[in-house]
């Protein structure tokens, strides 16, 4: 990955550090190894279907599929794109005819797509094909879909479709089944770990481990979620704790949630209590308080199945001390009961209204189980 110069204008990470080619789409090897083979064999159907979570690579990837299958000076042993004949820089620049995004969100009457279709009679101008990118193409109306049916049973040879969706199961059979499909995977944790690393070293950035960990958790495989908080985490400072993430994703009382359940674990009525109303006098949403408070209860449960977690890096510190500590004095039976009841609790504070008297009324419930 090289840093490239940039003007003065500022660029968010995820769109600065976007892959320019196939080798750099982050966590996705197997998807690039079939296209590659298939690009540089000349083997390309008719359309594709992107499929995976927010923010793992599905409109950057069909834009890859687009600059390649129209580059000038791509050899055709080759699948990456030049990145610098007059079709991939006019691509580039959205300025190229022959490459026509749709974002099915806001497009989604049968109209929308008839008008699309009107340009397939044109041949290309620059490249060999006429290409549709249609981004989360579930939203689609049914008579949308209908009236790409015919186009996709039949097309011409200089057309090709390049669906991008986070819901696939939305998508009609008839429609699925006219299409390759390709499934990109979350990014997992190693992966996501490296590559945040590289763009900090690139960034000038000097990040806590524990805030990289915090930071990769809160993407949950997505990579352009994981630069997101990286931007956001560096918007005041290039030296980044994990304590300026914690306050930024309002993790701030993560420990002290810890500290509450410690607490009713003990059987400590008035301390328990106590922790409760700090937290709440500290601005924490009830709902997130008793949230949180599941998802340690996982945690723990995790800790027990697997004591090997208990050495993760990709969990901070702090949560593993204190879950290790917790989880020791508990049984699977014990958090199994714990879960059962808090998480009966959060259900009733979603349609609760004295939600600061039904947690303690929830803690309560737990000291005394």
């Amino acid at each position: 990955m090289n840093k490239s110069n940039y003007n003065n204008e500022y660029k968010v990470l995820a769109r600065k550090y976007r892959p320019k080619f196939f080798s750099e789409l982050v966590g996705q090897d197997i998807l690039v190894e079939i296209l590659s083979n298939a690009i540089s064999k000349s083997r390309i159907p008719n359309a594709y279907v992107l499929t995976g979570v927010r923010g793992v690579g599905k409109t950057t990837t069909a834009r890859l599929i687009a600059l390649s299958l129209n580059c000038l000076k791509r050899e055709k042993s080759n699948f990456e794109p030049c990145n610098n004949c007059e079709s991939c820089l006019s691509q580039k620049s959205e300025k190229n005819m022959d490459v026509i995004e749709m974002d099915a969100a806001s497009n989604t009457s049968v109209e929308d797509v008839r008008e699309l279709l009107e340009s397939i009679k044109y041949k290309p101008l620059l490249g060999k094909f006429k290409i549709f990118i249609i981004d989360e193409v579930h939203m689609l109306s049914k008579s949308a879909f209908n009236a790409l049916l015919k186009t996709l049973e039949e097309p011409p040879d200089h057309i090709k479709f390049i669906f991008a969706t986070t819901e696939v199961k939305k998508i009609p059979l008839t429609v699925l089944s006219r299409c390759q499909r390709f499934d990109l995977r979350r990014v997992n944790n190693d992966t996501l770990y490296k590559h945040l690393i590289d763009i900090s070293k690139l960034e000038e950035i000097n990040i806590e481990e524990d805030a990289l960990a915090l930071i990769i958790r809160a993407a949950d495989g997505s990579v352009r979620d994981s630069l997101s908080l990286l931007d956001q985490a560096t918007s005041n400072t290039n030296n980044v704790k994990a304590n300026d993430i914690n306050e930024m994703l309002g993790l701030a009382d993560r420990g002290k949630i810890f500290n509450l359940l410690d607490e009713i674990m003990k059987g400590n009525t008035s301390k328990s209590l106590d922790q409760f109303r700090e937290l709440y006098n500290l601005g924490a949403d009830v709902s997130m308080i008793f949230d949180e408070i599941l998802n340690i209860i996982h945690f723990l449960t995790q800790l027990k199945l697997s004591p090997n977690l208990e050495k993760d890096i990709y969990i901070p510190e702090l949560e593993r001390t204190k879950g290790s500590s917790i989880a020791s004095k508990l049984t699977l039976n014990d958090l199994g009961l714990l879960w059962q009841i808090v998480f009966k609790g959060f259900q009733e504070l979603q349609n609760g209204l004295h939600l600061y008297q039904h947690g303690e009324m929830i803690i309560l419930r737990l000291l005394y189980l």
